[in-house]
């Protein structure tokens, strides 16, 4: 039996970025721990950026619990101040359970978010019109995106994703 314990300055991270308005870097937690069925990492989102697009699963729930910083979580239609020591659940649905959290602080955002494991998951993303299918869990995001017949698996993560919404809730919070 592996070590059952991870500090977090020993987890593998993870990063990324897109565009002005994306960007992230996670600490991978359950996934180095032979976890099979939950998912769990830290995440640390930048000033003005968002980790990860507006999106919802039908398959997985996600949690998050803010452990520093400042923001707003975009969640259906409705937005929410997030602040440390809020606990938020997103369950799997259609796009009324899209959810997104945005750095409107000035300090780094940092979150515990942890989530099921299952696939294969449909994953809509609002903002861009897309739909992802994953089909293995992975720590980086990959899927193949369905639009349109004339864009049937050619889009990637990132595309479409302008940011405009984050932006816009980025400049609302000022």
């Amino acid at each position: 039996m592996n070590k059952p314990i991870i500090n977090l300055a020993d987890a593998p991270v993870y990063s990324g970025s897109s565009g002005d308005w994306f960007q992230y870097s996670l600490h991978a937690l359950a996934a180095p721990l032979g976890a099979r069925t939950i998912g769990a990492n830290v995440t640390r989102v930048p000033p003005g950026k968002a980790a990860f697009p507006l999106h919802h699963h039908h398959a997985n729930e996600e949690h998050f619990f803010i452990l520093s910083g400042t923001g707003v979580l975009r969640a259906g239609g409705q937005t929410y101040p997030v602040k440390p020591q809020d606990y938020i659940v997103n369950a799997p649905g259609g796009g009324e359970a899209a959810h997104q959290l945005v750095n409107t602080g000035t300090e780094e955002l940092v979150y515990l978010a942890i989530s099921t494991t299952i696939v294969p998951d449909v994953i809509g993303y609002p903002d861009s019109g897309k739909s992802g299918v994953r089909i293995a869990a992975a720590m980086e995001p990959g899927a193949r995106f369905i639009v349109d017949d004339a864009a049937k698996d050619t889009l990637g993560y990132w595309d479409r994703e302008d940011g405009q919404q984050v932006a816009a809730v980025v400049e609302s919070n000022r």
